[in-house]
């Protein structure tokens, strides 16, 4: 299934059931992830991208849009640094990615060509993160 095709349905309508409105004493991080969840995929940014992906919201729908951004700028700044869309991505548990397989070899190659220069503006552990994501054998292509 290409779940690109569904750019013009919400969170709530892809991944059910749909949320309740946030509590009264809800975070500001709460409302805005309850938000996202009522706004179509293709008007998501990637700072959405990413605040989805570090709260693991629907990561099978949110990820494909992040990697189709990071395969053409793999060091986006979607909101806090360089690399932060990279580094939420390469954090999403393996299930989701398991259903990407391809798309999660195509962004391995890509990490891999990453200059050494490219990632050490990254946070403490951040190049380790991305080394351990290249090597993962865990997520791979269906052989064929």
């Amino acid at each position: 299934m290409n779940r690109l095709l569904h750019l013009d349905r919400t969170l709530d309508e892809l991944d059910p059931p749909r949320w309740a409105p946030p509590g009264a004493d809800a975070t500001r991080l709460a409302r805005r992830v309850h938000e996202l969840r009522r706004i179509p995929l293709g008007a998501f940014t990637p700072a959405d991208l990413r605040t989805l992906l570090t709260q693991q919201v629907a990561p099978t729908h949110v990820l494909p849009l992040a990697v189709r951004l990071l395969l053409q700028e793999p060091m986006l700044d979607a909101y806090f640094y360089e690399g932060d869309l990279l580094l939420a991505a390469v954090d999403t548990p393996v299930a989701a990615w398991a259903l990407i397989p391809d798309l999660a070899a195509q962004l391995r190659a890509v990490i891999a060509a990453l200059p050494e220069t490219a990632v050490a503006g990254l946070p403490d552990g951040g190049a380790e993160k991305l080394d351990h994501f290249v090597a993962r054998a865990d997520i791979a292509p269906p052989m064929g």
